[in-house]
């Protein structure tokens, strides 16, 4: 009795045919994707592009790319459930927000680390590591003036508690430009 019993959890229904209530046989196109274990996958991708559109899908694609294929729809079909406006849409353009904002936050952090080498005289080669050296810089100048940092800093413009300036000149070139005049147009002439 018990291998009777063994014998049809084994040959239980995938959830495509489950759900379908029919029949699912050994040349079941659903059967490696949507295990029985997992109506709600199956449920969903019904629900938003239907059984006869997903068989027909996975017809046409090659058996090495349906799991992806699945992977997908059961994705998109989740994402359009839990939100029917927006779908995976939604998800996508919350990630782009997200990585704009730590962006910012990694421009700011940037701009504290010039600061820091400005103040303490530390290489800004020594800042980038080996590995992102080749990748765009992290050290972007952060001055939406046209008066360059070192110059405000030797200037005593932006200085200690008591307003004097603390800035020494650091022995290599800094990571924009030389001129420290924030003319533009001086540089080239």
């Amino acid at each position: 009795m018990s291998s009777s019993s063994n014998n049809n959890s084994y040959n239980s229904p995938c959830a495509a045919c489950k759900f379908l209530r029919r029949k699912c046989l050994a040349g079941c196109i659903f059967a490696p994707y949507f295990p029985p274990e997992e109506p709600q996958k199956f449920v969903n991708v019904h629900k938003i592009f239907g059984a006869s559109n997903v068989t027909k899908l996975l017809n046409e694609l090659l058996p090495h790319q349906r799991e992806d294929a699945v992977n997908s729809l059961a994705y998109e079909a989740e994402a359009r459930v839990r939100d029917p406006v927006y779908g995976c849409v939604g998800a996508i353009s919350f990630l782009q927000r997200q990585v704009q904002r730590l962006q910012k936050e990694l421009d700011a952090a940037n701009a504290d680390l010039i600061r820091y080498a400005c103040n303490t005289g530390i290489p800004s080669s020594a800042l980038q590591p080996a590995e992102t050296a080749s990748m765009q810089p992290i050290l972007p100048p952060v001055n939406t003036r046209r008066t360059h940092p070192a110059a405000a800093f030797a200037a005593g413009s932006i200085g200690d508690d008591n307003g004097g300036g603390f800035f020494q000149p650091p022995p290599y070139s800094l990571p924009w430009d030389d001129n420290l005049s924030g003319d533009i147009d001086a540089g080239g002439e």
